[in-house]
């Protein structure tokens, strides 16, 4: 250790640390503005100069090492004369106007002239720089206007990521920093991590106001991971992906889930709608790489890694072994509770299993991570139907957790819809799923434009339907199916029919024929939910079909004898913090409380209820555990040519007339070359959080 003197402290400082770093680790505060604590010294601003004792001049605080009976004094006549002075040259070439630029309250520029007290009038002649604030690149707003040339940016993208495509230029005798010509930030080689932006400590690099507005800082620099219902760490995953580690990335998947393989063949994948890389080109196919590392997961180290507390003696009844439920009873039996999961169907899985068909989901998929549940001394028992908690209770189960489903699918309330070749979505793919024998007319049309109306399209299809249609309120635009299912189920023939609303279903000596629809505007759904439609007046017509099917949403079925309070939807009521039911040790997750949703936010659910359980039963409610070591990864990206051109890798697919004739899974796994390229294409926005933050003088 270093010891000195700095303002009358006695201070110690890790040998080759400066002055600036040590005042400041010693809550003494110097002012600076080039200074960063992830970056190479430079001294450029000014700002940071001291008297020490010995030395002639103000030297910059930053670029002097700390000795050994150094004394320094940070603030005198003549230090804070050169800091005001160093301060209005600065300010002489930036902006006066910082109530219209978005780091207004939020700049480190600002907070220096604040504490600094420069006069609005400066001693220096101000000057405006011919430059223009740029839109052009994704991700990020140029504005060299303000930049004061502290070469953070520029020592970001050399010295931290290895890029080096800043530098600095001068137009018109003005100095800035850009990328060496008039070209864009993707044709100049840039990796778009967002370090230079991270750095600046003025509005000259900054986000994009609408990628960011409204968003925590951790949303809106990584969105893929906090988007995602369960925040599964997405750049880590696909960082150990990139360096072929396919167990540890699954390991970092199965932190937050137990189904990494059925979520990389189902899931939803918010994430790559709010990936960054979509801003770039085209997003990463973060859901293909999930499946991949979990299908080459042939070490299994979340299995030897994975910890199980000590038996606690309490019992736990879960009722439903879907996404919801499965999730719960996988980590509350790794608190050590001895739990059991009732199933009132013949197979576990719940919608997983009857309600996503199996070109989609292979059931030996499905069932190995059912497996892997039960492996953490799950017991799940198939053809128990439960009617009353109070027996529950009375067995000596110490808490519930109803996690049904929504298994109830719903019709419209119009003439004809209780006809002969009306079916309704859920029981038409759970008979189809348990293998009961099915038929469907040769025309068939499917009320809803959500994932389930194509799940039941694409089943009529491979079920021999010649002509299959779907009908939906919403706009081709605003169909809430995932784009991969409405182009699959196009490139099979399903015709699409948007902004459509259904009047009744027309029957002819007791057969259905058809559907009568209007058109429509626009709708809304009111307080009880119930659509307000704006139909064009005139635009009746008439869609033919011999099999209608409803897919137009699901309830939660919920036996009266639970003496549970139910709400809109006959959703259960639940507190929103604690999820318990009006009954003392019931507890409810999943769809049967938020409706229906995807499997990963069922899976998100059946998390936090297994915390509130555990809390109920005396333990923590920490179900969160590291299965691989965080590692620290590594900054340096390097130079990659062509980066922001890379185009995304799509899992390979069979063709549309093999698919309609089977139930054979029709997406198939990348194969490893694409695989590692495509986690090449990650930004890695995470790197932002490592970073450092600066802290403002106020916080000294």
């Amino acid at each position: 250790m270093v010891p000195l003197n700095i303002d009358g402290r006695d201070i110690e400082t890790k040998k080759g640390k400066t002055v600036l770093e040590a005042a400041l680790e010693a809550g003494i505060y110097i002012p600076n503005l080039c200074h960063h604590p992830d970056l190479t010294p430079a001294g450029g601003c000014g700002l940071c100069v001291v008297e020490i004792e010995g030395k002639k001049g103000l030297p910059t605080s930053c670029t002097t090492p700390a000795e050994e009976g150094m004394h320094v004094k940070t603030k005198s006549s003549h230090v804070d004369r050169m800091r005001r002075l160093a301060m209005e040259l600065i300010l002489s070439g930036h902006p006066p106007d910082c109530t219209v630029c978005s780091q207004y309250l939020n700049c480190e520029l600002q907070s220096m002239k604040q504490y600094i007290g420069t006069a609005e009038e400066l001693r220096v002649r101000r000057r405006s720089k011919p430059f223009a604030a740029s839109n052009a690149n994704p991700l990020f707003v140029y504005d060299p206007a303000r930049c004061i040339l502290c070469g953070r940016c520029m020592r970001a993208c050399h010295d931290l990521r290895g890029v080096g495509v800043l530098s600095f230029m001068k137009k018109d005798k003005e100095a800035f920093i850009g990328t060496g010509s008039d070209s864009l930030l993707a044709d100049a080689g840039c990796r778009f991590c967002g370090a230079c932006v991270e750095v600046c400590p003025t509005g000259a690099l900054r986000d994009k106001e609408e990628l960011t507005r409204g968003k925590s800082r951790r949303a809106a620099r990584v969105p893929c991971r906090y988007i995602c219902p369960a925040e599964i760490d997405v750049p880590r995953y696909l960082r150990l992906i990139r360096e072929k580690k396919y167990s540890e990335a699954t390991a970092v998947i199965r932190e937050k889930v137990p189904f990494p393989k059925v979520l990389g063949y189902v899931c939803n994948h918010p994430c790559e709608a709010a990936c960054r890389r979509g801003e770039v080109n085209e997003e990463i196919s973060i859901k293909g790489l999930k499946r991949f590392a979990a299908e080459r997961d042939h070490a299994k180290l979340w299995k030897k890694n994975s910890r199980k507390a000590e038996p606690t003696g309490k019992r736990v009844a879960i009722l439903g072994s879907g996404p919801a439920g499965l999730t719960a009873a996988y980590y509350l039996s790794k608190l050590g509770h001895a739990v059991t999961v009732f199933e009132a169907l013949p197979f576990p899985g719940g919608m997983m299993r009857i309600g996503i068909p199996e070109y989609r989901v292979p059931r030996d998929v499905l069932e190995e991570e059912i497996r892997d549940i039960e492996s953490m001394g799950v017991e799940i028992r198939t053809s128990s139907r439960v009617d009353s908690l109070d027996r529950l209770f009375e067995e000596g189960y110490d808490a519930i957790l109803v996690a049904i489903g929504t298994h109830e699918g719903q019709k419209l309330p119009i003439p004809g819809a209780d006809e002969d070749g009306v079916l309704v979505s859920t029981e038409f793919l759970k008979d189809v799923n348990l293998g009961r024998k099915v038929k469907v007319g040769k025309k068939v049309l499917v009320l809803g434009g959500g994932n389930v109306a194509f799940d039941c399209a694409r089943v009529a299809r491979r079920l021999g339907a010649d002509e299959v249609q779907i009908a939906c309120l919403e706009s081709r635009d605003k169909m809430v199916a995932t784009p991969e299912e409405v182009s699959e189920g196009e490139e099979e023939g399903v015709l699409i029919y948007p902004s459509r609303t259904s009047t009744r279903i027309l029957t002819e000596q007791g057969h259905t024929v058809g559907v009568e629809c209007l058109n429509v505007d626009s709708f809304e759904f009111d307080q009880e939910g119930k659509a307000q439609i704006n139909a064009i007046e005139g635009s009746e017509h008439f869609l033919p079909a011999d099999t209608v099917i409803f897919a137009i949403g699901q309830r939660p079925q919920i036996p009266s004898s639970f003496e549970l309070v139910t709400g809109k939807g006959n959703r259960i009521e639940v507190d929103s913090y604690t999820h318990q039911t009006n009954k003392e040790g019931v507890y409810a997750a999943g769809d049967a409380v938020t409706g229906t949703t995807s499997v990963v936010e069922a899976i998100a659910s059946g998390r936090n209820g297994a915390a509130v359980v555990d809390r109920y039963l005396g333990g923590s409610g920490e179900i969160d555990e590291a299965l691989v070591p965080v590692e620290k990864p590594e900054s340096m990206l390097g130079r990659r040519e062509g980066f922001a051109r890379e185009s995304r890798f799509e899992n390979p697919r069979l063709g549309p007339d093999e698919r309609v004739i089977s139930f054979c899974q029709v997406v198939h796994e990348l194969d490893e070359k694409a695989a590692v390229a495509e986690s090449h294409r990650c930004l890695q926005c995470d790197l932002r959080l490592k970073m450092t933050p600066v802290k403002f003088w106020g916080e000294y």
